[in-house]
């Protein structure tokens, strides 16, 4: 909005007004309005929710502390998708559909999580909103997003592509046309590039339309998992809004590489037009879940619950997805994509060993993950796996699970130039 208003002023010769034209200024203002909102009026939401008596409802688990949390403030995640959008709103192109599309998955998610959390507070059932139907919102919303990128003529790319002599890259040079592609960054290969027509085993027109379904079908996966492997990591105080904070990090720097062309031939990756305006909206993200932690941090004055992280799985998902990087998510989201593994895996095999041997076992002491090293454990036959016995301090958990999520987006970027 700002962004319009600069441009029109730039007319008149406005000191100050070229400004907003460079991407990295609105970038840190976003940051900045992100922080403050999230903190200073953070404060005052909290105060409201808990004139309402929007108090976490606790159940008994056998961990440490738990009890303590109980009445805390829920559905904060409100906190996060007001300080998100306002910046947003304020310092990016309006004209940008990658914008607008993070916008769009801001609010629906926002609302399902929203509606969860009402369920659980107002209507007092535990249950919340039944999984099928969030199952379905998040398909839903992964076949939308995945639709409008196969559908919309401003989702292009320019492919990179390499100039070698005798087996060296001497050069990498982007292709003088913008075209719709169903290409993504892969790790570890020469080129970078994976296209998804590839796994079709077709050609021509075919191929290519066989190509955008896969495509379409993979946003649809990696929006619902990623968004519920977020909502299982928000157990712990500070750890989902930490933890995706460090994500936004690199998502915003992948968004200015790849929409910087020169940056983009260094890399080896396709240059893609228009994503500089992601930068923006990345660090509107930073700033709302680090602003989020001033009262998130242990001891918490308020959880995100449901509004907020659905909300944040989303949004590393959809984002990810638009500038091609959503195969790095597996590394980028290890600490989420483990969280969730953890239930998968415990409930498989709790099933598995109660149809084979009549008796359900557990390789976790409790799931999600971050559960089994602060529940204490019982020494006996299955000792080894109550590793550790005594329960971790749920703020060290948190520490130790950031310092992972540090190391992997580290080893994320620098699989840019691992070939």
């Amino acid at each position: 909005m700002l962004y319009h208003l600069f441009d029109w002023l730039e007319n008149f010769d406005v000191p100050g007004a070229r400004l907003a034209q460079y991407v990295s200024f609105r970038a840190a203002l976003s940051l900045i309005f992100a922080l403050l909102i999230s903190t200073v009026f953070g404060n005052k939401i909290i105060r409201k929710l808990q004139q309402l008596q929007i108090g976490e409802t606790i159940r008994e688990l056998g961990l440490e502390g738990q009890f303590q949390k109980r009445g805390t403030p829920t559905m904060g995640g409100i906190i996060i998708i007001i300080s998100i959008l306002i910046p947003a709103l304020l310092f990016a192109r309006l004209d940008n559909v990658y914008i607008w599309l993070m916008i769009g998955t801001t609010l629906f998610l926002g609302a399902l999580g929203f509606l969860d959390d009402y369920i659980k507070v107002f209507k007092k059932n535990k249950a919340g909103l039944p999984g099928k139907y969030k199952v379905f919102a998040q398909v839903a919303l992964g076949l939308v997003m995945g639709l409008v990128l196969y559908l919309s003529p401003a989702v292009v790319i320019k492919e990179n592509i390499e100039v070698r002599h005798k087996g060296t890259i001497e050069n990498v040079h982007f292709s003088e046309s913008e075209t719709k592609s169903t290409k993504t960054t892969i790790p570890f290969v020469k080129n970078n590039n994976f296209d998804y027509a590839e796994v079709i085993p077709l050609k021509g027109e075919a191929k290519t339309i066989g190509g955008w379904i896969v495509f379409v079908l993979m946003t649809i996966f990696i929006v619902t998992m990623t968004s519920n492997c977020v909502n299982l990591t928000d157990g712990l105080d500070g750890l989902a809004s930490g933890s995706s904070a460090i994500v936004g990090v690199v998502l915003g720097i992948f968004a200015y590489v790849s929409s910087h062309i020169g940056m983009a031939s260094y890399l080896n990756i396709m240059f893609i037009p228009g994503a500089e305006e992601l930068t923006v909206f990345a660090m509107a993200f930073v700033g709302a879940t680090l602003g989020f932690l001033w009262n998130n941090a242990y001891p918490a004055q308020v959880f995100m619950g449901d509004t907020g992280s659905l909300t944040l799985g989303g949004i590393i998902a959809v984002f990810a997805i638009i500038i091609r990087k959503e195969l790095l998510l597996p590394i980028l989201c290890g600490v989420f994509i483990a969280e969730g593994l953890s239930v998968i895996i415990q409930v498989f095999y709790f099933k598995y060993t109660k149809h084979r041997y009549g008796t359900g076992k557990r390789i976790f002491k409790m799931t999600p993950l971050h559960h089994h090293f602060q529940k204490p454990g019982n020494a006996g036959i299955d000792a080894k796996l109550q590793h550790p016995l005594a329960p971790i301090p749920e703020s060290k958990i948190t520490i130790r699970f950031w310092l992972i999520g540090l190391l992997l987006a580290v080893i994320t970027i620098a699989t840019l130039k691992m070939r």
